[in-house]
């Protein structure tokens, strides 16, 4: 065997980097989650049809002076109706005061309803008044207000009773005619003894009136046909009644006789009055009814004592609701209608004041018990501390009246909820309460912190939040001008919009677009509420054609394009989108777009640092292309030169951008359709030439063939140079003898050979859509191989609308991209073939669909109509990128993240495995130290690989080996022997792999497989049992344009772990250097060689230098620091044939290990130890210390029956551990009986133990250990 081998002093070995200070590459969100938006739930919040009590009955049924006979009262009883005592005044009037009396308590809930009373009434009036509300009603709700205290109870045939004409008699009335007279929606309030009754009539005779009109309408019969209400039931009706079906009405002397009315229309008033009548549970004694009916100030006043309880009435009320009741039945009682939202929560205290009568006050539909909720406490505490101060207020007028701490404290309890909140604890019962302190200016501002922090925990609760009612509090406190609520509500309308995209509509409707636009315009805001503004405005223009011209009357283009340069990435993002979302189909915008040459400034975005913001900038001018107008010169000229800007982004090391990449180009292909047919016309054309040998002519310089001219002659673009005036119609339809110009068939030319390049992509995403768009031009081009005459009256798709400006974009300029590794074996299915076919396009696919949903039927191919009257049509859709950068903002953003939290799970699992690392890392130094003097020849694995290896690998931290082969990876525990798993690397299958890394190996880790086409992918849960789990996390070409070899390297790279760079060559004449971060081409080193790149090696704690051994022999030293033409700064010439591996030596003695093939097949060299192997064609691996000293020779698989070793192609140590024993030489598989090993592939080190894999070419592969103690 011979070799040659030159080691150069090079740097000083410095300590290494914590594995907490590490970088780990492709952990962002893009590289975790799929690129889709959140599950749309369906919002119950809003209600489906708001409704108004537009109409009251008030039936009063007194006979004020007459007992009812089937009630005995006691003496004294209860006399007050409406707080009015019927024995002040005569009968008469005592009747029509408490009429009106009860109208004005009615009329202080619902002051626009109509009112009308009916005092003492009979049957016929009774019918004649609810016939009269219910037709004047309509759709909206009617109440019937029944009092019965001056008549009988209602009976259990379902009748309540009213009078004769004479006043002689008490006559009955049937429920079920009342149903009939009211209709529905409908609400009955009923304040008599056994009401119940009526309640349970009332459901038996809904039942009844159904079954009757299904009955009716099997007969055919019509009787209920010509009603003019609808038919009440038990759904659309509500019931309020004062006591069960066997209970009395309370006859305490102390309490109104309409005690259940008075807490229904006075609840202050009658929970003042009970608050005296009880003797426990006060701070304030010696109150009297007459101090509290004093209390000072208005019910609608909240600065006033009286304004304040009634304010903590409805909060703490509606926070009882809310708590106990179902969603939906809460959004119906307690949204949906103003009035019979304020006679539930007034029941409620009707439920506890009555109870504590032993009555028992019931609904329809039935609530549960609420009198004994936690809230009750807080309201006896609320009026114990204001009446505390009554008497000293009745004494001094001017005395101060000190407000309540009930809501401070109530927020206080919310942000203690707050604290230890999540989905899986029950609701805040406070929350209802928020949305009543928002009316206050005093702790508005911190209702809208903690209301931000509740809405931060994720979409459940701005669900929740919703439901309660916040939404009409947060839009009209968008009128508000203070600057300290902008970051707040900004932050609270991005949470609702990220989960309830509907409320754009409401927003517009009241103009709170303007506020949002005021905050972006602001430059003081902070960039992330600008941000957030942004993403509001983007929300408010997404596919809502309203919110489109509202945002384009307020300058949103021009605001947003000024702040493009905006150091913070996701306001740049968001922009970008928010421009993409305003001129989607709206010519008006992208108008203003052109004007402002928006395409311009956004093509700064595309070499953004940040992927996202490249993608939005790709969304945003893909939507500025697409159209579906007629077109213009300029506005074709706009579309291509934005198409050859994207030429050059279509190497992309994200596949975010390059997906979002392939739909704006089908946008592209869809307007200049005939033009792409005609240059994949000519491809096709050139390739049946070159299969019968004739010469072929470019298709840049063919546009005047007569070929070429039959197929372009639909086109819509008139020669970019021309100058001279064109009628506007000449302009906007092309005549039958209009051709392309050279400049512009170039132009269709590179952009087609940039699809063609696209259609080898190494995301499978990307290449599908990217060949459903080639093959259907190239479908079209082959069933247009005849010239066609012009169709006069096609339309034509077009992108940007005409400007009044003469300026035109020249596109000669703009240079041909390179040849991008062209797939030219991208075909046709023969069922394409088929002239005969009929297929539509536009009809076929919306442009709402998944990027890669099937069309109709279940189609998955191109659907093409030959029709000359109906040219070809088609679509593909966008992606969800915009709908997953929605979904950012549901999630919380202010709570710690798992990764930064140190009592989270995988915050442990990292340190643990940091542990386990350093403790490897330390146990492997002593084998290290001693690893120049030992033996490595003890075999302690081998095994058959499923194909030849061509690359090997160590894991540095678990105790598996990764083998590729050609097309797949498989990993192998070598200290059990087993086999863990393997994997399909998908590259085509013309190449093979040629290289691999472990990514991330301390912590989370990634497999990168290159292959010899030039392509990475990195995969992740590579061990996994589960296929479905096993994830490509991205993929990208490192290199492009191989030079076609006779013997190639295939792809060589260098991973730098530390800064998260790949540096990548091979059969090409340039190093590339990527980023991870960024996911960027930082640069190109050009090689300077003739030949192809080998082998590479970094300096990975400067970070500055390269190394690459070349195919001639060469070692080439670049310092990436200088520029392109002044970087290579040194050439060593110590090897006259192909370098097999070069090494840069850590340590203060750094050494440059170099390795030529002169006899060698496989190279490796340990990191850390003074030890390196090489394999040969020989069937055999040395291994030698730095100073040529030979330590082993492994010619035998050990019970392999002599095995000989095979030809090495990788070798391996472990990164620290080395044997004590003396040297060896490798020749032979153990335990196969001694047989001969293979000639070797490869070869590698174990990162820090002294461990050595090797793989053959007979598809053995082993691992060498130093000498090994066996039991």
């Amino acid at each position: 065997m011979t070799s040659d081998f030159e080691l150069t002093p090079l740097i000083d070995d410095d300590d290494e980097l914590s594995d907490w200070n590490l970088l780990v590459a492709f952990n962002e969100l893009r590289h975790w989650e799929k690129i889709e938006g959140s599950k749309k739930v369906t919002q119950t919040w809003r209600m489906k049809e708001r409704m108004k009590t537009v109409s009251v009955a008030l039936v009063l049924c007194l006979n004020v002076g007459v007992d009812p006979p089937d009630i005995v009262k006691t003496s004294p009883c209860a006399r007050l109706e409406c707080w009015i005592d019927p024995v002040t005044a005569g009968p008469q009037k005592t009747l029509e005061a408490i009429g009106l009396n009860l109208q004005k308590q009615y009329e202080r809930w619902q002051p626009r309803a109509r009112y009308k009373q009916s005092l003492d009434p009979t049957v016929d009036e009774v019918k004649k008044l609810c016939s009269s509300l219910r037709r004047n009603a309509k759709e909206e709700r009617v109440l019937f207000h029944y009092n019965g205290h001056g008549v009988p109870k209602p009976t259990v045939n379902g009748e309540i009773w009213v009078f004769n004409k004479s006043y002689t008699q008490y006559i009955p009335l049937s429920i079920y005619d009342l149903q009939t007279w009211m209709g529905s929606p409908s609400i009955y309030v009923y304040d008599c003894s056994k009401a119940g009754i009526i309640v349970e009539s009332f459901h038996q005779f809904s039942v009844q009136r159904e079954n009757e009109m299904e009955s009716a309408a099997l007969n055919g019969n019509s009787r209920y046909s010509g009603s003019g209400s609808p038919i009440s039931s038990v759904k659309n009706c509500i019931q309020l009644a004062a006591c069960g079906a066997k209970e009395l009405l309370p006859m305490n002397p102390e309490l109104p006789a309409d005690l259940f009315t008075s807490c229904l229309t006075t609840p202050i008033k009658i929970a003042l009055k009970w608050y005296v009548l009880q003797n426990t549970s006060k701070l304030v004694p010696g109150l009297t009814e007459e101090s509290v009916d004093k209390v000072p100030g208005q019910l609608n006043d909240r600065r006033t004592m009286l304004g304040e309880l009634n304010w903590i009435f409805t909060a703490i009320t509606d926070t009882i609701a809310w708590n106990i009741l179902p969603r939906e039945l809460f959004q119906k009682l307690f949204r949906q209608d103003l009035l019979v939202a304020s006679l539930f929560r007034n029941f409620l205290l009707a439920e506890r004041i009555m109870r504590s009568y032993n009555c028992t006050p019931t609904s329809s539909p039935k609530l549960p018990p609420t009198y004994q909720h936690p809230m009750w406490q807080a309201w006896d505490l609320a009026l114990d501390l204001c009446l505390r101060q009554l008497p000293a207020l009745l004494e001094d007028e001017n005395a101060t009246f000190q407000h309540s701490p009930f809501f401070t404290d109530q927020l206080t309890a919310f942000q203690v909820w707050l604290s230890y909140g999540s989905e899986h604890r029950s609701p805040p019962e406070q929350l209802p309460i928020v949305l009543q302190v928002l009316l206050s200016q005093v702790h508005r501002l911190r209702a809208l912190e903690l209301l931000g922090r509740f809405l931060d925990l994720g979409s459940w609760a701005v669900s929740l939040a919703l439901s309660v009612g916040i939404f009409p509090y947060v839009l009209k406190l968008l009128q508000s001008s203070a600057r300290e609520l902008r970051p707040l509500l900004v932050f609270i309308w991005a949470k609702i919009l990220s989960v309830d995209s509907s409320c754009q509509a409401d927003l517009v409707k009241d103009n709170g677009h303007k506020y949002f636009l005021s905050v972006l315009s602001d430059p003081y805001m902070p960039a992330e509420h600008r941000t957030m503004a942004a993403f509001v405005l983007a929300m408010i223009v997404n596919e809502y054609r309203q919110g489109q011209e509202a945002a384009l009357q307020g300058n949103l283009i021009a605001l947003s394009l000024e702040q493009l340069c905006d150091l913070n990435s996701s306001l740049r993002q968001w922009l970008a989108l928010c421009l993409g979302k305003v001129w989607t189909q709206f010519d008006n915008a992208r108008w203003c777009g052109v004007r402002d040459i928006a395409h311009e400034k956004l093509y700064k975005l595309l070499e953004d640092d940040v992927p996202e913001v490249r993608a939005a900038a790709v969304f945003a001018l893909g939507t500025f292309i697409a159209c579906n107008t007629e077109r213009t010169d300029h506005a074709n000229n706009i579309d291509l030169s934005v198409g050859m800007t994207f030429s050059n982004i279509a190497q992309d090391g994200s596949p975010l951008v390059r997906k979002e990449l392939v739909v704006a180009f089908s946008a592209l292909v869809a307007q200049f359709e005939s033009q792409f047919t005609a240059v994949a016309a000519q491809h096709l054309e050139d390739e049946k030439k070159k299969d019968k040998g004739a010469p072929v002519v470019a298709a840049e310089t063919s546009a005047s063939s007569s070929h070429l001219l039959g197929i372009v002659q639909s086109s819509s673009v008139a020669s970019v140079d021309s100058g001279s005036s064109t009628d506007t119609s000449t302009l906007r339809r092309n005549s039958s003898n209009s051709n392309l110009s050279y400049g512009c068939s170039t132009i269709y030319t590179n952009l087609w050979k940039t699809l063609l390049s696209l259609t080898a992509d190494p995301n499978p995403q990307v290449r599908e859509v990217v060949k459903y768009i080639v093959n259907s031009i190239k479908l079209k081009a082959s069933t247009s191989a005849k010239p066609k005459p012009v169709i006069q009256n096609a339309r034509v798709p077009h992108s940007a609308p005409s400007s009044p400006s003469n300026r035109a974009s020249n596109l000669n300029h703009i240079g041909t991209p390179p040849n991008n590794g062209i797939d030219e074996n991208v075909g046709i299915k023969k069922d394409f073939s088929s002239p005969g076919m009929q297929y539509s396009y536009s009809a076929q696919f919306s442009r709402s669909r998944k990027l890669f949903d099937k069309g109709p039927n279940g189609m998955e191919e191109p659907i093409i109509q030959e029709d000359s009257k109906n040219p070809l049509q088609f679509s593909i859709s966008s992606t969800e990128f915009f709908q997953w950068c929605c979904k950012r903002f549901a999630e919380p953003v202010m709570r710690l993240s798992e990764e930064k939290d140190p009592e989270s799970l995988s915050h442990h699992d990292r340190d643990f495995k940091f542990r386990r690392n350093c403790l490897i890392r330390d146990e492997a130094k002593d084998e290290q130290i001693k690893a120049g003097f030992n033996r490595l020849d003890d075999q302690v694995f081998v095994n058959k690989n499923q194909g030849i290896p061509t690359v090997i690998k160590f894991h540095p931290y678990e105790s598996y080996i990764a083998v590729a082969d050609k097309e797949s990876i498989s990993f192998w525990d070598w200290e059990q022997g087993t086999k863990m798993g393997s994997i399909q690397n998908e590259n085509i299958k013309s190449s093979k792999i040629s290289t691999m890394e472990f990514v991330n190996p301390h912590d989370s880790t990634l497999l990168l497989c290159g292959s010899d086409d030039g392509a990475v992918r990195i995969w992740r849960n590579c061990l996994s049992e589960n296929s479905d789990t096993k994830e490509l996390v991205t993929a990208f070409q490192a290199i492009t344009e191989p030079i076609p070899l006779t013997k190639g390297s295939g792809l060589v790279i260098d991973w730098e772990q530390e800064s998260g760079r790949l540096l990548a060559s091979g059969d090409v004449r340039y190093i590339r250097v990527w980023d991870s971060v960024t996911e960027l081409k930082l640069q190109d080193i050009p090689t300077g060689a003739d030949s192809c790149v080998t082998s590479l090696a970094s300096d990975s704690d400067g970070r500055s230098l390269v190394i690459a051994g070349c195919g001639d022999g060469t070692v080439r030293l670049f310092d990436r620091r200088l520029a392109p033409t002044e970087c290579r700064v040194m050439t060593l010439r110590e090897h006259p044939r192909w370098v097999v591996k070069v090494h840069l030596q850590k340590g203060a003695e750094g050494k440059i290990v170099s390795a030529s093939n002169a006899g060698l097949t496989a190279v490796d060299i340990h990191k850390h130890a003074d030890v390196l192997a090489c394999g040969s064609f020989n069937q055999m691996i040395g291994v030698y210390n730095q100073s040529g000293d030979s330590l082993s020779t492994i010619k035998y698989h050990e019970g392999f029956l002599g095995q000989r070793i095979g030809s090495i192609n990788c070798l391996a140590f472990h990164p620290y551990k080395v044997s004590r024993d003396a040297l060896s030489t490798i020749k032979y598989h153990e335990g196969f009986l001694g047989q001969r090993i293979g000639s070797i592939n490869c070869l590698a080190f174990h990162p820090y133990k002294v461990k050595l894999a090797a793989g053959g070419n007979d598809s053995f592969i082993s691992v060498y250990s130093t000498a090994v103690r066996r039991s």
